[in-house]
């Protein structure tokens, strides 16, 4: 009875004509059924009265609006006799908008989801006791340094550090990784992540709307109520589509002599599909974008992408991972390759550096283990020097990992190793002995290759390399991985300068950090890399690529170029099918009352026909992980 009374309330219109209805077919089987077409088609021509006064609006605005066909269908009905059928018309009229709510939902499913899922509440706690203390409180009052609790399979209200020794989380939502991550004590946790199987404490470092998943949740709303250049395709057949229907109801009416055949062609040529299928196939596209992590801020978008011609990407976290690797191993007489990479793990283990963890996690890949320390200091921009005891065939050690111009104040025999374009020397000294180098690179991602040959079979014509690394390091990671052209050594204005001269366009440019933004707003399409975290790269771009993955750029070629070719398909359907049936009461064979009930079919074959760029079947999977939708927050104030 609830929602009964909340439809009623959402769509009154539709409602008064079933009752206007059910009263005139009511008022019919009675002695006064002479009473019913002025009933039924006073009724009519008030909702006729009331679509007049909002086509006007939109001609001052000038906007030439498809509802004028409606409202002289109405009254050219009411007119020749055909009440039942004006009535008709006007339950199409009041049920478009209810048709096109549901087709908007049904499309909408997989964006709504991010934000069914968001947080609203959170555990704050005062003391080491994980329970003690704890109070619920609203996500948005969470503050940096507050200490949280996050209950086993809740989501993490806000990007926070991990507290407890070791979690597990489920990052598929923000990343794609289907497999569950381990986290460290001191590591940084998404809003967003999925607590594993045991309760843990973190600390806030950022506010609600500062996170990750409120960022990914506005660019959701904004994809969400936006509008497409092709949406409003249909106000361009507006004039042409009434003269053509004005025209074959008035010859039908002039052959005919019968001002009847003028109503019956009328009523077949009202333009709901029009109005309705370009809307519900873009929503629907934006959904199945959704499922992929595409995130697309604009309909307009989805047009471009249907056209796009040229590609621009940058280097290193777009075409490369950005996080480098071990590639080799370069040991000094007297040192094994895994002596030198578990001395290096073990020092690196106390840095900062942003090298760092990479070096730790090649230790730990090659199954070395790391040394326990007796001491331990770093100096920035330098090196970490660490002391351990107890190795193997040795006393107590001193290791010093970093720069080379500062190991040889302390190994002047230290000499630098030769590496390729793209790769980077780490240096090793034990005891004040050269021990070897670590040799690192940027890996490019395995995806890329394919990603430039599926964007060539979509269509695009040009392959830009856009990047501020040098030149020898460019040129070979774009002919490992087939990009057409390099331009090197850009700053952020040589960016937007060679972006902005491309041909041909539109051009959509790939990029990820915040030297990115300004061009990703000067391009046509700008596509961030934003799957750690919002950046003023993911701000200025028109898609955002949740998934750490670059096959989510010909996946957005592909899904912009279905959404506007079933756009276009459906509103080709509804117009040939509004012409089938107009020609057909052209020549009296189609009452006015069937007419208006056929036009009902043809609303509904349209928006099946655009609910197509939903997606296959096959892709529907659901976009997060099922999770507690509620967050446990438990926040402990620091001195």
């Amino acid at each position: 009875m609830a929602r009964l009374v909340s439809a009623i309330r959402v769509y009154p219109q539709v409602f008064a004509t079933l009752v206007v209805a059910i009263a005139g077919l009511v008022l019919s089987a009675t002695p006064a059924g002479h009473l019913t077409a002025w009933l039924v088609g006073g009724y009519s021509l008030l909702i006729a009265a009331v679509e007049a006064v909002s086509m006007i609006r939109q001609l001052i605005k000038g906007h030439a609006g498809l509802d004028i066909l409606a409202v002289m269908a109405i009254t050219a009905a009411v007119l020749v006799g055909e009440p039942w059928a004006a009535l008709i018309v006007v339950l199409m009229l009041t049920g478009g908008t209810a048709l096109e709510d549901y087709a908007s939902n049904r499309s909408t499913q997989e964006l709504t989801a991010l934000l069914r899922q968001a947080p609203q509440t959170a555990l704050l706690v005062s003391g080491s006791d994980l329970e003690d203390g704890a109070r619920e409180v609203p996500v948005d009052e969470v503050v940096v340094g507050d200490i949280l609790l996050v209950r086993p399979g809740s989501v993490v209200p806000v990007d926070a550090v991990l507290l407890t020794e070791s979690a597990m989380f489920d990052e598929s939502s923000l990343t794609g990784e289907s497999l569950p991550v381990d986290r460290a004590a001191g590591e940084h946790v998404s809003s967003g992540a999925v607590n594993g199987s045991t309760a843990i404490r973190m600390r806030a470092v950022a506010t609600a709307d500062q996170s990750e998943y409120q960022q990914i949740v506005r660019l959701v709303e904004q994809a969400a109520g936006s509008k497409s250049k092709v949406v409003r395709l249909a106000d361009r057949y507006a004039v042409p589509f009434t003269i053509l229907s004005l025209a074959i109801a008035s010859i039908a009416w002039a052959v005919s002599g019968d001002s009847v055949r003028f109503a019956e062609v009328l009523v077949v040529a009202t333009p709901c599909p029009l109005l309705i299928a370009a809307p519900v196939a873009f929503l629907g596209g934006m959904s199945r974008a959704a499922r992929h992590g595409l995130i697309v801020n604009s309909g307009q978008t989805l047009e471009q992408l249907s056209q796009v011609r040229s590609v621009a990407f940058d280097k290193t976290g777009t075409i490369t991972t950005g996080h480098p690797s071990l590639e080799r191993v370069i040991p000094a007489p007297g040192f094994n390759d895994d002596e030198v990479l578990q001395y290096a793990a073990s020092a690196e283990a106390y840095s900062s550096h942003v090298l760092a963890g990479a070096v730790v996690a090649a230790g730990r890949a090659h199954g070395r283990a790391l040394l326990e320390s007796t001491g331990a200091e770093e100096l920035p921009a330098n090196g970490v020097t660490a002391t351990f005891a107890a190795v193997p065939g040795r006393t107590e050690v001193t290791v010093r990992v970093g720069k080379p111009s500062w190991l040889r104040q302390f190994a002047p025999t230290l000499e630098r190793v030769e590496v390729a374009p793209g790769e980077l020397a780490i240096y090793v000294t034990v005891d004040d002995a050269p021990a070897g180098a670590l040799v690192m690179r940027d890996q490019t991602r395995p995806e890329a290759s394919e990603v430039m040959r599926d964007l060539h079979e979509l269509g695009v014509t040009r392959t830009l390399m856009v990047t501020g690394d040098v030149a020898a390091t460019a040129h070979i990671v774009a002919r490992e991985v087939g990009i057409d052209e390099v331009h090197a050594d850009c700053r952020p204005a040589d960016k937007v300068h060679v972006v902005t001269d491309v041909q041909p366009r539109p051009l959509m440019m790939v990029g990820d950090g915040l030297n990115d933004a300004p061009v990703l707003a000067a391009a046509d399409i700008g596509l961030a890399m934003g799957a750690r975290g919002a950046t003023a790269a993911s701000e200025s771009a028109d898609i955002v690529n949740r998934f750490d993955t670059l096959a989510g750029v010909p996946q957005a070629v592909r899904i912009g170029k279905d959404t506007v070719r079933i756009a276009l398909q459906s509103i080709w359907l509804g117009i040939a099918i509004s012409v089938a049936l107009m020609l057909v009461a052209a020549a009296g064979f189609l009452p006015a009352i069937a007419g208006a009930w056929l036009q009902e079919v043809v609303d509904l074959v349209a928006i099946l026909g655009a609910l197509r760029a939903i997606g296959p079947r096959s892709e529907r999977k659901p976009a997060l992980v099922p999770g507690r939708t509620t967050m446990t927050r438990v926040v402990a104030h620091t001195k």
